[in-house]
């Protein structure tokens, strides 16, 4: 008992020490100007620290640097808006005009010339004349009339089995987003790397090959595009979208939206009817009972299906021996590893493969796991194992031998 009490006094008397001298250095660092917290000293003024209180005497020194040039800004400046505003007018390098014969060189491009870059850049993933490829998405076809297609509209009694098809003719409001998504993003292992006339040229041939025409004309392999014209052209779905309603003068925006609805070319031009209106449309004595859509189906038990069925696929049966690695290489690596425009060790390749091989196994699994030159890590599918990558790339040796 006598220990116990002892023990005690002498753990308050511990506790008081440390609360008064941790009193005292709080009023130490707050008469100080300073404030310890998580070990990190910060200056102190009316009570108040971090990020209540900067000293601004501390800042004088900072070095934000010098102001951009206009060149350095003109490199960046390449953002490209609906109404066309931005469309480069000459070949830029380095945020200057190129020059050619002592005058800035127009940017422009053929219909033909587009071809031609189209099928070396584009075709290995979009396909030939934009029809789409395994995994990229279709560049031409389709019309506007098909984006009214509703597959999974529940009052139609009659559904289309067709689904709407949207592309750069058939969806597209704007020409000029067509010429700023290939400057800025394609093609997809080389971004940015096409000149302003190649892509006025990739352009054309995409306007082209969608049936857009410019001032009413079919634009065939002699057409050249450039800023002026892109300028003009109208494309097939530009008022299938709500106008610019986010306007400065909100009485713009309304008189915008009023001359959508009241334009008879998209929502038709209604009749207004006050009175007999079903009768009217649908015949003498038409209620809306009679045009109400009745579930032709009974409701009973036999129509209640069971919470989950089985709906396994076939069993594919395996046709000789195949690679592990040769799906994996068709769906993820095909796309440059099998077009030699693109600059890497095409499958088959003996003597590309052969100084590939050169490096070791191991420097190649490294490089096709972390990338290498163009090629981003994985080839740019960075959620595929390790393994399976191992895979693809035994495949793509021993296909080349």
């Amino acid at each position: 008992m006598f220990k116990l009490e002892n023990i005690t006094k002498k753990l308050n008397s511990s506790i008081l020490a440390l609360g008064a001298s941790a009193l005292l250095a709080s009023s130490l660092y707050a008469a100080n100007g300073v404030s310890v917290d998580g070990a990190v000293k910060y200056p102190t003024k009316d009570g108040k620290y971090g990020p209540y209180y900067v000293p601004t005497t501390d800042g004088k020194n900072f070095n934000n640097g010098r102001a951009a040039t206009k060149n350095e800004i003109a490199v960046w400046n390449i953002d490209v808006r609906p109404d066309g505003e931005g469309l480069p007018k000459y070949d830029m390098k380095h945020g200057k005009p190129v020059m050619e014969d002592g005058e800035p060189k127009k940017a422009e491009g053929s219909v033909e010339w587009g071809e031609e870059l189209y099928d070396a850049q584009c075709a290995m993933c979009h396909g030939e004349y934009g029809i789409g490829g395994k995994g990229y998405p279709m560049l031409a076809g389709g019309t506007v009339a098909s984006l009214k297609i509703q597959r999974l509209n529940p009052a139609d009694e009659n559904p289309n089995p067709e689904t709407p098809i949207r592309t750069i003719g058939s969806y597209w409001p704007y020409a000029s987003t067509v010429y700023w998504y290939v400057q800025d993003s394609m093609p997809f292992n080389h971004p940015k790397s096409l000149t302003n006339s190649e892509t006025y040229a990739i352009t054309a041939y995409l306007l082209s090959i969608n049936n857009v025409k410019y001032e009413g004309e079919e634009m065939d392999y002699e057409f050249v595009l450039d800023r002026e014209k892109m300028m003009k052209i109208k494309m097939p779905n530009a008022d299938g979208f709500y106008p610019e309603v986010d306007t400065k003068n909100p009485q713009d925006g309304i008189e915008n939206m009023r001359k959508l609805l009241s334009d008879p070319t998209i929502y038709g031009k209604g009749t207004k009817c006050m009175t007999n209106c079903f009768e009217k449309q649908y015949g003498k004595g038409t209620t809306v009972d009679d045009l109400l859509m009745k579930i032709k189906i009974p409701l009973d038990d036999g129509i209640v299906q069971p919470v989950s069925t089985e709906r396994s696929l076939p069993e594919k049966k395996a046709e000789g021996s195949v690679h592990p690695g040769k799906a994996g290489y068709e769906a993820k690596c095909s796309a440059c590893h099998a077009n030699q425009a693109i600059g890497a060790p095409v499958l088959g390749d003996k003597d590309a493969w052969a100084k590939v091989m050169n490096k070791g196994l191991d420097a190649v699994y490294k490089n096709a796991l972390n990338g290498i030159n163009a090629m981003p890590p994985k080839g740019g599918h960075m959620d595929t194992p390790d393994d399976e990558i191992k895979q693809i790339v035994d495949y793509m040796i021993e296909a080349s031998k």
